[in-house]
């Protein structure tokens, strides 16, 4: 009989004992049993603030039906190509989205460690030695005085810990959860670069549209000084409005050179979100005016299964349940099964034959008597821990409630502001236009077309940032209601543990 035969019987043998053991004692479960906490009861069939107080005729309102939702790409609902070709580049070269998917990588790698506990432990240790005793001993005390013995082992040794009391199918749970969790994780980090690239966006197109305002009003500022200094130099005017119409035309200009550092911080930023160097990468000037489109918020009983951090403070409560019942698990014995077998011989030659085995086969049992109540008060730890994340838990979804309906009020509350700020630039354009033609008519002084130019710049560029704000304040409704993500997308413990390949764990250069 060969050494493949001998460790197939202590195998088998280890095995025929778990076996009966396991089936003697593997229905203990230890631990309480995990039930997710139940949502907040939403009995209203629409957000409070997408109706109330609001004319339906004006301004910006959700989409229809109620029970819409945005599915997938949700900077799509915007309908701008340029936003939609930088948010895939983000999605793909985003440093930080890389990190935390390396994160849930080495997460999924942490259930196939917990499971490792499920198999025997099997180790070979071969060895040779060779040794000679002293020759000042006595025969009687010792046969070989003097004389140099070899001796070649080729032992294999088993050890395995039945799982009794699922404590190694606890710590299996709780690294499911924990690589739930960091999907989820993943998730919200996902969000939260698209959403900061799609405002940085819209942010650009504000300063872009105020830029040419401010150009614009340059222009004009000029034509004004040019008119006051020939009327000057003809004897017609007097200096003093010469004097007001440059003071007015470099307010004007240091205004538009300002601009462009505010412009250029948000370009900056953008490129850190796709990856790239600042110096390599700019977006073209494009002077555009944006209105919110239709946000479909779908029924707030839908929000807890939408968001990504609602499930992440979720999964975290299962996590913390499994490390509860590991926590239950350790005041139980811990039965250890071992075995040992394989050969020794003095000579090479006959290492490997049948009379040179040896094996031995035992169970241990370990139990700890008294440890000065240090796993009571672990458990006790983790209770604890428990029940502050079910706490979060309850505050992430108070705080999602919040945020839509934050950010609902917000963008009707500035679509409204932009129908009157509209009005006020049409009615502060008109007043110009007056105060102009008195002037020009020797009625008023050129003070009050300067009054007039500054009361229309003021509301032009309070215009350009009411449209801005409402553009972000609908990419961060889009944000408070998950964007495209919904809780089916989340994976299953079973998805979480599936085996990888190596190459999802290949070293990055």
């Amino acid at each position: 009989m060969n050494l493949i035969e001998t460790k197939i019987r202590i195998h088998c043998t280890c095995a025929r004992t778990v076996l009966a053991l396991s089936i003697l004692l593997g229905g203990c479960r230890v631990g309480p049993p995990y039930q997710a906490p139940a949502p907040p009861t939403v009995t209203a069939p629409n957000y409070k603030e997408s109706t109330v107080n609001f004319h339906d005729t004006e301004g910006w309102k959700v989409a229809s039906p109620q029970d819409a939702m945005i599915r997938g790409n949700w900077w799509e609902v915007f309908q701008d190509p340029e936003l939609n070709a930088l948010e895939e580049q983000l999605n793909i070269n985003n440093q930080n989205l890389k990190e935390y998917f390396q994160n849930y990588m080495a997460a999924r790698a942490e259930i196939a460690e917990a499971r490792s506990q499920y198999w025997p432990t099997i180790t070979a240790a071969p060895s040779w030695s060779r040794s000679r005793s002293s020759s000042t001993l006595s025969n009687s005390s010792q046969a070989n005085t003097g004389k140099a013995t070899t001796l070649w082992t080729a032992p294999i040794d088993v050890s395995w810990t039945p799982d009794f009391w699922q404590k190694i199918r606890n710590e299996v749970r709780e690294a499911q959860y924990a690589a739930q969790v960091s999907e989820a994780d993943l998730e919200v980090e996902k969000l939260t670069e698209q959403a900061s690239l799609a405002e940085y966006f819209f942010e650009i197109r504000g300063q872009d549209m105020l830029q040419k305002i401010l150009d614009e009003t340059v222009a004009a500022d000029q034509k004004s000084l040019d008119y006051n200094q020939a009327q000057y130099d003809t004897g017609v005017g007097d200096y003093i409005s010469v004097a007001e119409a440059k003071t007015t035309l470099e307010a004007a200009e240091a205004t538009a050179v300002s601009v462009g550092l505010l412009r250029a911080q948000y370009e900056h930023a953008i490129a850190m979100l796709l990856g790239k160097i600042p110096t390599d990468f700019s977006i073209p000037v494009k002077p555009m005016l944006y209105t919110a489109p239709p946000i479909p918020t779908g029924v707030p009983s839908q929000l807890v299964e939408r968001r990504p951090d609602i499930a992440a403070a979720e999964r975290t409560l299962a996590e913390e349940n499994a490390i509860i019942g590991i926590g239950y698990g350790a005041f139980f014995p811990q039965v250890t099964i071992s075995a040992s077998g394989g050969f020794e011989s003095s000579t090479l030659s006959n290492l490997f034959s049948w009379p040179s085995r040896f094996w031995s086969l035992g169970p241990s049992v370990s139990q700890v008597i008294f440890d000065g109540w240090l796993y009571q008060a672990e458990l006790h730890q983790y209770v604890a821990t428990y029940n502050a994340d079910l706490a979060t838990y309850r505050q992430t979804t108070l705080t999602a409630f919040q945020q839509v309906e934050d950010y609902l009020v917000a963008t009707r509350n500035y679509s409204q502001q932009i129908i009157r700020q509209q009005q006020a630039v049409k009615d502060s354009q008109d007043y110009l236009n007056l105060e102009l033609v008195r002037y020009n008519t020797g009625v008023d002084p050129y003070v009050d077309v300067v009054i007039a130019q500054t009361t229309l710049l003021t509301n032009q560029e309070t215009l350009n940032s009411l449209q801005v704000s409402e553009m972000t304040s609908a990419v961060e409704l889009v944000q408070a209601l998950g964007g495209g993500w919904d809780r089916s997308q989340l994976p299953t413990p079973a998805q979480v543990g599936a085996k990888t390949t190596k190459a999802d764990y290949t070293l990055q250069h």
